[in-house]
């Protein structure tokens, strides 16, 4: 087996997956030197020494030192401090290695090509292998503003409290919209919490932000007609993605490839009441990322299935005529970030191999 065949390997026991592709085949060969991955082969998602990397690949730790360091300032590979030691770590496909080299916002060619190679490959297995099977990594968050004050709603549903429970915040530009370049909605909306959010700004991919920036990043989201999406757990969020429904892998995988699982929708749905309803089409034509809201004469009417429960065709209404309400079955939120990874990867039968790598 070759090295970019093993390295591939490896990355598929991650949760978000892998699979076999020409696509990324091509897109490893364009990241990666041989000579990296006689290094990355025996490193796996949690950061180790430098010194073990070196000593397991049989390199010296000084050249050892200068390959991972040149793969951290591409955002190629996590890398951290712990006192004086030098601590490395690999990224999964997503959220990382497509996300994160496109994150400054510039596109160059190279990234202009990479990007569509990433588009290639989320449509010829990514996005499917990082949907749920059937717990999924991501979940809608509805807008703040959607929620109604009388609503019993838990802390992990209102996205204020996902920002206000970090340590550290941070913001890049989106990469899909980048790489993309299929709608003119804003693309620096992107937000990454504590651990990746320090790499990503001491590597210059990201920029810090205080708690106020951030609420002011969804604000300006939220007013764009972009989905938060975030982390499928109760828990601290690793992220907040802004997405929208035509370059967002995200929300893609319902839009455009129909993939059971891609996320888990909020804890609410829409209410149209018919009768405030002036059957304006802001709901259906400016606001509904799913198309779930078509307008029937002067109405407005909702698909209930395809409704994720983001909130924006509420924030949207001109004549307060559309709500969010407690769904009958709500999704299942497992209660921590660790809860919801064993979940995924028990359902996707890669618990054994991902414990074995970690071990490694």
């Amino acid at each position: 087996m070759g090295l970019y065949e093993k390295f591939r390997e490896i990355l598929d026991v991650h949760p978000s997956g892998a699979p076999k592709s020409k696509a990324f085949d091509e897109i490893l060969r364009t990241l990666f030197a041989p000579e990296d991955l006689s290094l990355l082969v025996h490193m796996n998602f949690s950061p180790k020494p430098l010194g073990a990397i070196a000593a397991a690949a049989g390199v010296p730790a000084g050249e050892a030192g200068k390959r991972l360091e040149a793969l951290a300032d591409r955002a190629l590979v996590f890398a951290r401090k712990k006192g004086e030691e030098s601590m490395f770590g690999l990224l999964p496909t997503i959220p990382g290695l497509f996300e994160f080299p496109f994150m400054k916002g510039s596109l160059t060619p190279e990234l202009a090509r990479l990007g569509k190679l990433w588009d290639e490959y989320h449509r010829d297995g990514l996005c499917e292998s990082f949907a749920g099977n059937p717990t999924p990594v991501a979940r809608v968050v509805p807008v703040e503003k959607s929620l109604d004050v009388l609503l019993r709603v838990h802390p992990y549903e209102e996205v204020k409290n996902l920002i206000e429970e970090a340590d550290f915040a941070a913001a890049g530009e989106c990469a899909c919209r980048v790489s993309m370049r299929k709608c003119s909605k804003p693309t620096d909306t992107c937000l990454f919490f504590d651990a990746p959010a320090r790499f990503l700004v001491e590597r210059g991919y990201a920029r810090k932000v205080s708690l106020e920036e951030a609420r002011a990043i969804l604000d300006r989201s939220e007013k764009a007609g972009l989905v938060h999406t975030s982390t499928n757990s109760a828990d601290k969020a690793g992220f907040i993605c802004n997405c929208c429904p035509c370059c967002c892998v995200i929300l893609k995988g319902r839009t455009e490839l129909n993939i059971p699982h891609p996320f888990t929708p909020s804890g609410f749905q829409a209410k149209i009441d018919a009768d405030a309803c002036t059957g304006c089409g802001i709901c259906s034509d400016e606001r509904c990322p799913m198309g779930a809201i078509a307008v029937d004469g002067d109405t407005a009417v909702l698909t209930e299935e395809k409704c994720i429960g983001c909130g924006l065709c509420v924030t949207g209404c001109p004549v307060e005529a559309v709500s969010l309400v407690r769904r009958e079955a709500p999704p299942e939120v497992p209660s921590t970030n660790r809860e919801m990874l064993e979940k995924v990867l028990t359902e996707k039968g890669k618990a054994g191999k991902f414990m074995k790598l970690m071990k490694s």
